[in-house]
């Protein structure tokens, strides 16, 4: 296989630079090419890029702002390889990520595969909480740091492989964002087309996010959910509704509370207690337990509120996706 990577970036040189740094440390023994599309940045990455020049082979395209999907789309069709690995900006590679990948390719091929995502050692103590909120068992069923246990998965764009058949199939990735990358995958899938976890192809996902961003980012998820439920109705699943659930139960456990019954109450601090537990175990910090706790519901409060809100206008009033969450559009 003939890998091309692809990576969108937008005012990020820095996270391009620890990037390229990951990348030219590969244990890898086939070449394999970089595409990097400044999807209209203020402050590009050139610079940085041009650097690496003498270590990668680097190609390096500028365009107009147009969002991550459509700047990924550019890249796979300037790309030179057949398979192209598709990364966020904000990535940093383990030193076997290429040959874990044709490993697994070779061994169990799918036209589409996600990997997972886990923290450095050298991330901030909020950038790892997130982590945990994100990946952990207790809040997204593991899928994303790595669990298998999922019989269609849906791969995440930070960390995506794709076939150029595939590509050149589908299209690519549509204009919503977030919400681009289920989208790919379910079409995909109706298109006979597989995709699978690979558990072993993971990257450090270097979130540079602070909570009101982190708030912001899972609230589009949210929103982004029911219309990917009312485009592919036969693809919809009762966990998706669980974030609002678990919010909607939250208070009204504090309702039960005030008028005397506080069993549900308790069952929510016990929950929040297992998550404290579970990540100053995993990161051997309570101070990181205890913000993975905020983060936990953080994400859980803003998710389920971007989702009934979403909900409410995309499948009970049937408003058209793009005039009810213009923000989720390019």
């Amino acid at each position: 296989m003939n890998f091309s990577f692809i990576i969108p970036v937008y005012n990020r040189p820095d996270e391009i630079e620890e990037l390229l740094h990951s990348l030219a440390k590969q244990n890898y023994d086939h070449d394999f090419e970089i595409v990097i599309v400044e999807d209209g940045s203020s402050i590009p990455c050139e610079e940085v890029i041009n650097t690496f020049r003498d270590k990668l082979n680097i190609s390096y395209f500028f365009k107009e702002n147009s969002g991550p999907g459509d700047s990924r789309n550019f890249g796979m069709k300037n790309a030179k390889g057949d398979y192209f690995l598709i990364l966020d900006s904000d990535c940093i590679l383990p030193s076997n990520y290429l040959s874990e990948a044709e490993k697994a390719l070779t061994e169990n091929f799918a036209d589409c595969f996600g990997g997972p995502d886990n923290a450095l050692d050298s991330f901030t103590d909020i950038q790892k909480a997130i982590n945990f909120a994100m990946t952990s068992l207790l809040t997204t069923g593991g899928i994303r740091g790595g669990s298998e246990k999922i019989d269609k998965f849906q791969p995440r764009s930070f960390n995506m492989g794709l076939s150029k058949k595939a590509f050149e199939a589908s299209n690519g990735f549509g204009n919503i964002h977030p919400g681009e990358d289920p989208d790919l995958s379910i079409r995909l899938w109706k298109m006979n087309f597989e995709t699978k976890l690979f558990s072993k192809v993971f990257v450090y996902h270097k979130r540079r996010i602070d909570w009101s961003k982190f708030y912001k980012q899972v609230n589009k998820f949210g929103k982004a959910r029911p219309i990917l439920n009312s485009w592919y109705p036969e693809y919809n699943k009762l966990t998706y509704f669980f974030p609002s659930a678990f919010l909607v139960g939250f208070l009204f456990s504090i309702l039960f509370f005030i008028f005397g019954i506080e069993l549900f109450l308790i069952l929510y601090g016990i929950y929040f207690i297992a998550i404290l537990i579970s990540s100053t175990i995993k990161n051997r910090s309570f101070s990181i337990g205890i913000l993975s706790v905020f983060a936990v519901a953080m994400q859980f409060y803003g998710y389920g509120i971007g989702f009934i809100k979403s909900y409410f206008n995309i499948i009970l009033l049937k408003k058209k996706p793009q005039s009810a969450f213009p923000e989720l559009f390019f």
